[in-house]
């Protein structure tokens, strides 16, 4: 961890919780190992008032994830990004209600793939826009998809930031789903 900024080893120092230190950790080695693909330098990462990180050196746009032992990164120079991790789980349905509209429920059924997937894609799209109170049941709306796709279409209406249109990559190998947005 001796890449990490000054600012950014106070906030490791905080965390007392031996999961979240790891969890945290993995974010910080999977954005690091992005930019070293790319040739970048690693500028050290905040968090805004909305939770978004976003580089020190105001360079691009990140986006982080982690689940139990997993973690991913984003990373664009021009344009905002997201991305999400998830494990299939059979409580995505039952928790369905909370987060898909009406329409979505249809055509999800109760396949927990595919709730897991459209709680993954939401997740990716509330990270991109990057600002609080946007609701994923409300204000992002996804179009029908099925297991085979890998790109889902989803949009944030009724809200300032309404009809933004996105486009998130989905990857599935096991019982993990990892969605990215690209446009």
């Amino acid at each position: 961890m001796e890449f990490l900024s000054f600012r950014e080893k106070l906030s490791l120092a905080n965390i007392g919780h031996p999961k979240k230190r790891k969890e945290w950790k993995g974010a910080r080695l999977a954005i690091k190992s992005a930019l070293d693909s790319i040739q970048l330098p690693y500028p050290g990462f905040y968090k805004d008032t909305h939770g978004k990180s976003h580089a020190m050196d105001g360079y691009g746009y990140v986006s982080l994830t982690h689940h139990g032992d997993y973690s991913g990164a984003i990373f664009h120079k021009e344009i905002p990004v997201g991305i999400d991790l998830e494990k299939v789980r059979e409580k995505t349905v039952t928790l369905g209600p909370k987060y898909l509209d009406d329409s979505e429920m249809e055509f999800l059924n109760k396949d927990p793939y595919l709730h897991t997937l459209a709680w993954s894609v939401k997740e990716t799209i509330f990270k991109c826009q990057g600002k609080k109170g946007i609701s994923l049941r409300q204000n992002i709306l996804l179009q029908p998809f099925t297991c085979a796709d890998q790109i889902v279409k989803g949009k944030i209406h009724g809200t300032d930031f309404a009809d933004h249109h996105y486009a998130v990559k989905v990857f599935a190998e096991n019982d993990m789903i990892l969605t990215y947005t690209v446009w």
